[in-house]
């Protein structure tokens, strides 16, 4: 038997399981007969692993009817019907209804068993993209690899037997999986590629029932509205992480939300609301239990972390001096395994100390993440941010020996990528 992988396709879009289909198209029935189909578990499996290779008849019917599109298109040999089957299929449902209860009785067959260890898999998988990500940041291969797991997991979902605690599960890791897609995306400054991630990210994670991951995903909504330009969009989203359950529950889980609250309330200029967030969050982050297991995404949350986004904070209410002194302690706190987010700060650094007038110290912080010899690939928002530097750098000092060097090298840097 050959697996329908067109049709399975088609289930992974829509988020349906075999059980979810089988009431789809029960419902379909219903409403083309005014009877109560036979779909079942059983019935779902068949067509999923080849087995059903030409559905016919009622089946048929109903399987056009939840995808709105032909049986061809769905990945069986059989073709539309004509009008006039078409009629004699509606004609017959109402006397098969014996039949139908008898069909209806039979055990399924169930597919393969799906289990913690196939969730275990998944896991280990998403720790191993969330790792890549801190190294070299959101890339294309990142991007990809994570909706290929997303979709195996709901593909797991539609082809597979397993409990329930198993299905919330996987639903949260195609969640996790397509946010950290998105957030792919957002590093690579694509804001229209992490808006599709995002829309059906969300709808995973309500189907898992799991208030972490929503977390995660407000956290990316924001930076999504602000390089989309929706301030109020991105205040929403941040005052909606804050509001989970998940931070009433985890002071430290309350601290990351507040900390990136106060760096969206500082981009709309509220410096009062943006200071009393960022206290918040240092309240919340002294009380939180550390050693407390949590979800894999959330092990970057640490002290340096927290100062990185109070930089940011300072940095876009204009309060260069403070931001630089916040930076200063991001970098000198950072772990090793962080590359990315160590360019990232560096820039920023070397932003705040332009902008105070040192420029030779500025240029020697920027060149230091050029010289880098493991960021071969400083696209997206680092590269935008090199970008800003070279630009405020041109205007503010355009003939000192520091911004020759830097154009210098900057060029020279922009021809290799």
């Amino acid at each position: 038997m050959t697996p329908n992988r067109a049709l399975a396709q088609k289930m992974i879009e829509l988020g349906y399981t075999q059980e979810q289909l089988a009431e789809e198209m029960n419902v379909a029935l219903r409403q083309i007969t005014g009877s109560t189909g036979n779909v079942s578990v059983r019935t779902i499996w068949n067509l999923l692993h080849g087995r059903t290779r030409r559905p016919i008849g009622r089946t048929r019917v109903a399987l056009e009817h939840v995808f709105d599109c032909s049986i061809k298109d769905l990945g069986f040999d059989q073709p539309s019907p004509t009008p006039s089957e078409e009629s004699v299929l509606r004609r017959t449902f109402a006397g098969a209804a014996a039949g139908i209860a008898a069909a209806a009785a039979l055990p399924p067959t169930p597919g393969p068993r799906i289990g913690m260890a196939d969730v275990d898999r998944l896991d280990a998988a998403f720790a191993g993209l969330v790792a890549a990500d801190n190294s070299h940041g959101g890339t294309v291969s990142l991007e990809t690899r994570a909706v290929a797991f997303a979709h195996h997991a709901m593909e797991l979902q539609a082809v597979g037997s397993a409990s329930q605690r198993v299905r919330q599960r996987l639903y949260y890791l195609a969640a996790a999986f397509t946010g950290t897609a998105m957030w792919a995306a957002l590093d690579a400054y694509q804001p229209d590629r992490a808006e599709g991630h995002f829309e059906r990210a969300m709808r995973l994670a309500g189907l898992s029932g799991n208030a972490d991951i929503q977390l995660r995903l407000w956290g990316h909504a924001a930076v999504l509205s602000t390089q989309k330009k929706s301030p109020h969009d991105a205040l929403a989203a941040a005052e909606a992480g804050r509001a989970s359950s998940t931070c009433r529950r985890d002071p430290l889980a309350r601290s990351l939300a507040a900390a990136r609250l106060a760096g969206v309330q500082a981009e709309a200029g509220d410096e009062r609301s943006a200071r009393r967030s960022l206290d918040s969050a240092v309240d919340a982050f002294l009380r939180a239990d550390k050693s407390e297991l949590r979800p894999t995404w959330m092990a970057f949350y640490d002290q340096s972390e927290l100062s990185g986004l109070s930089g940011l904070a300072m940095s876009r209410l204009g309060r260069h001096d403070e931001a630089e002194a916040h930076f200063h302690r991001t970098l000198g706190e950072l772990r090793p395994a962080y590359v990315r987010n160590r360019w990232f700060y560096s820039t920023h650094l070397a932003l705040s100390q332009l902008r105070q007038g040192d420029v030779e110290l500025a240029c020697s912080t920027a060149t230091s993440v050029l010289q880098d010899p493991v960021s071969d690939s400083l696209t997206g928002r680092i590269e935008r941010l090199l970008g800003t530097f070279s630009r405020e750098l041109a205007g503010r000092a355009p003939r000192a020996q520091a911004t020759e060097s830097w154009k210098e090298q900057y060029g020279r840097r922009k021809g290799l990528l």
